[in-house]
């Protein structure tokens, strides 16, 4: 299930959340630029759980940056061209709602705070893994939580891929949004630790900061479960 967009017009210009998606890609271009040494470049700039606990993993590209640093700096380094892409499919299609709720100063302490509780998250599950994580999905993961407590009947247009085709469908985003987050944490518990990937546990902290956060943050114009059911998908 990938969603593609949603219908739900956002009232103010979601300054913070272009200029996020500007600081990703103009990383990114940045991480190509570099060549072969771009992997170095995500070693050193990614965060590795057993670099905040005070062990340092072997390798000419670490030890250049402090732990605290990495968390932040990870959140904008992305390891391909899908990883970007999808990230930022999601970052437009959720966050302008999101600053929308909260306003643009909120709204960027919001995100910030997400990644590092997904990182922290990750490092607290996996405190031993040499393998550095980078990635904006744990900060979105956050902004998906809360889409989900703010406007879980907003219709979300998304594709199921099908063999080669792909099935168009428009459903609430409560569905999509809770179909992603089963996935994650089944993913979480079944992926072994210190295997390099998807690191799913990042998601699951990310998203449980999330909830936490959006009643604190969000203005009182927007009201939790602000949308009418209009049905059992939509």
């Amino acid at each position: 299930m990938i969603p593609i967009s949603d219908d739900n017009p956002a009232r103010l210009t979601p300054i913070v959340n272009w200029a996020i998606m500007a600081l990703c890609v103009a990383a990114y271009l940045w991480e190509v630029s570099l060549g072969r040494s771009m992997d170095c470049a995500l070693f050193a700039l990614g965060f590795t759980p057993l670099s905040l606990f005070g062990h340092e993993p072997h390798g000419q590209c670490t030890g250049l940056y402090s732990p605290t640093t990495t968390i932040f700096t990870s959140m904008f380094l992305h390891g391909g061209l899908l990883h970007i892409a999808g990230n930022m499919l999601y970052l437009w299609i959720f966050g302008n709602n999101v600053e929308d709720a909260m306003g643009h100063v909120r709204f960027l302490v919001f995100y910030l705070v997400c990644g590092v509780a997904a990182a922290l998250t990750l490092g607290y599950i996996q405190p031993h893994s040499a393998v550095p994580m980078v990635g904006a999905s744990g900060a979105i993961s956050g902004v998906l939580a809360a889409y989900v407590l703010l406007y879980p009947w907003a219709k979300v247009s998304v594709v199921i891929p099908l063999g080669i085709i792909f099935y168009p469908l428009k459903i609430s985003a409560f569905w999509v949004v809770g179909f992603w987050f089963l996935l994650q944490l089944a993913s979480a518990a079944l992926t072994p630790a210190n295997q390099p990937g998807t690191a799913f546990w990042a998601h699951v902290g990310g998203f449980a900061a999330g909830l936490a956060l959006t009643p604190i943050l969000k203005s009182r114009d927007f009201p939790l479960f602000g949308q009418v059911r209009r049905g059992p998908w939509g």
